[in-house]
């Protein structure tokens, strides 16, 4: 004689073996608790102490701003004068001049909070200052890294930019170079 089951605990047993097997899986963080800053990982913090980027330009970057660093990079393909580099050179100091503190304040700042966590003194209002503090940072570094990228495009043709797009390759509707070009104040100087 087959016997069978009620349908109800074959249901539950469906139910429960996707979670049971769920919870065997690794979360995405492991591995990640040694690090020294938990939300950093140490390729993240040299990028930040170094000044570089990390994306954090990426909508400048992907609409027809070109970043600097790399604007040096192919100054002979895109045909650079001597003042255009002179000028891009200069946007670069000084974003990586800006950068580099605030990207060692950022470090700081995540590893203060790192250690709050790890001593178990963290609450709910003193979370809310060192988060902000640390979007403070951010937002300021961010900003530092998309106006280096303004002050870069301000000193290239449009056909500068369009070379940049495609050497680096972007693909972009034609004329989108143009739209960034003088009706947004960012027309082309020599």
């Amino acid at each position: 004689m087959v016997r069978r089951l009620p349908f109800a605990l074959l249901a539950a047993a469906s139910v429960a073996l996707p979670f049971a097997a769920a919870s065997a899986q690794h979360s995405p963080y492991a591995g990640e608790h040694a690090r020294g800053i938990k939300a950093l990982s140490g390729r993240e913090v040299d990028d930040l102490l170094a000044g570089r980027g990390m994306g954090m330009a990426r909508p400048a970057e992907l609409n027809g701003y070109p970043g600097p660093m790399h604007v040096l990079d192919l100054r002979d393909r895109l045909g650079l004068t001597p003042e255009q580099e002179a000028a891009v050179r200069s946007s670069f100091a000084r974003m990586e001049a800006a950068a580099k503190p605030l990207g060692a304040e950022l470090v700081e700042r995540e590893r203060a909070l790192d250690r709050a966590f790890a001593g178990g003194a963290v609450t709910a209002d003193g979370l809310r200052p060192m988060a902000a503090a640390i979007g403070d940072v951010q937002g300021r570094l961010r900003a530092v890294h998309l106006a280096a990228h303004v002050e870069t495009r301000a000193v290239l043709t449009d056909e500068q930019v369009r070379a940049y797009d495609a050497l680096r390759g972007y693909s972009r509707a034609e004329g989108a170079s143009e739209r960034h070009g003088g009706a947004h104040g960012h027309g082309q100087r020599h």
